[in-house]
């Protein structure tokens, strides 16, 4: 997915909610599940990008997964609300804002995954909020 030319995170998120629909809105089967990503995507994509003496490879997407997946932890599966955390999660992933945009300049994989680990975690608090509000 990374080495699509148009949107690779795009592609990468929705990647993410195709394979999250069919995990279980299980606590501990979701959190291997992300646990898992950071680990791996923060090695492999430190190694990756040094290969390539590049700071954030657009066809690296394992951020994108990680994110997509903290973003959708313990929420129900439901369409709509999938919708939602996916345009949420791209928006805050996009835009970066406040301390998005500021922990995108740490070195290496931390850096690479961690604006995409706090866009999925202000993704989860806002579809948790809505869900207890308005479900």
């Amino acid at each position: 997915m990374g080495k699509l030319p148009i949107a690779p995170g795009t592609w990468g998120s929705l990647f993410a909610i195709f394979i999250w629909w069919y995990i279980p809105v299980d606590f501990f089967t979701q959190i291997t599940f992300i646990l898992s990503s950071i680990i791996i995507g923060t090695y492999s994509s430190h190694i990756y990008a040094r290969s390539l003496s590049k700071k954030d490879p657009s066809e690296i997407v394992i951020d994108e997964v990680s994110g997509m997946w903290i973003a959708l932890f313990f929420i129900p599966q439901n369409l709509l609300l999938f919708m939602i955390g996916f345009i949420l999660f791209r928006f805050f992933d996009i835009k970066k804002p406040s301390v998005i945009n500021n922990i995108q300049y740490l070195r290496g994989g931390i850096g690479i995954m961690a604006d995409d680990i706090l866009a999925g975690i202000f993704t989860c608090f806002i579809l948790h909020i809505g869900i207890y509000l308005f479900f």
